[in-house]
């Protein structure tokens, strides 16, 4: 597990890289690295788990 949010970032940036940080029954907190990816331009990303999203 990584100490540091800030730390081990990736060098290869073409996709977004996910890694759990805490996973239970009932949460789950996940470092997301991103360089500006987004929702493809047909439609809106939609998915079936609430979220609530910090930008570091």
């Amino acid at each position: 597990m990584t100490q540091n949010i800030f730390s081990s970032l990736p060098e290869d940036m073409s996709n977004e890289v996910v890694e759990d940080l805490v996973r239970s029954a009932t949460v789950r907190i996940e470092r997301i690295v991103s360089d500006g990816h987004s929702s493809p331009e047909s439609g809106w990303y939609d998915q079936d788990e609430s979220e609530w999203v910090i930008v570091l």
